[in-house]
């Protein structure tokens, strides 16, 4: 089993896929071709994809039972002790990571160290 998951991809790699899978949503395909032809397939989708991202997913033989790749893509595939993760980027650092206090709000702790009061 194949997944390839585009989004942001031209049309006419669309259209390519759908010869060898099956556009079972809108950027999803999904079918059972061979490991020579999803090799030939990503290749195409690598070349192709232009400023669109792409992911396949594939049955294989691990503890898992699938693998997959990724073609700028902002999450990345991790090996953490034998299981394949995605890794998802970390979102902008907030005032409370970069000066080790927390950011100021509304809760009782907040309120009594800015008045003075803990």
């Amino acid at each position: 089993m194949t997944v390839i998951v585009l989004a942001n991809c031209p049309a006419g790699l669309r259209g390519f896929l759908t010869r060898w899978l099956l556009e079972i949503s809108a950027g999803v395909f999904i079918g059972n071709p061979s490991a020579r032809i999803r090799d030939a397939l990503w290749e195409e989708v690598q070349q192709y994809a232009g400023q669109g991202r792409a992911l396949l997913a594939h049955t294989t033989n691990n503890e898992q039972g699938f693998t997959f790749r990724t073609h700028d893509h902002g999450w990345h595939p991790v090996d953490h002790e034998g299981l394949t993760l995605l890794r998802r980027p970390t979102a902008n650092p907030s005032s409370s990571t970069t000066t080790g206090r927390p950011k100021p709000g509304w809760s009782k702790a907040a309120k009594r160290r800015r008045f003075g009061r803990g």
